[in-house]
């Protein structure tokens, strides 16, 4: 899987069940997070997702930046 995927793959993904993880602050989460999407930080993501998240389905790991 490539690590980086155009607009038209993610949506294929989303419309076959894939899961949204945003790795905002949760400030910015609360602001500006994509329907769906749950909020892991990336310095929480290996020990917390798999309290979150289903295993048996992709995951679209989404993250913005102003920088």
């Amino acid at each position: 899987m490539p690590r980086y995927v155009d607009r038209e793959h993610v949506r294929g993904l989303l419309g076959g069940g894939a899961q949204i993880v945003e790795v905002l602050g949760a400030e910015e989460f609360e602001e500006w997070h994509l329907p769906g999407a749950v909020n892991l930080s990336l310095r929480r993501i290996d020990s917390s997702a798999l309290e979150v998240l289903d295993p048996t389905r992709p995951v679209v790991v989404y993250c913005w930046d102003t920088a």
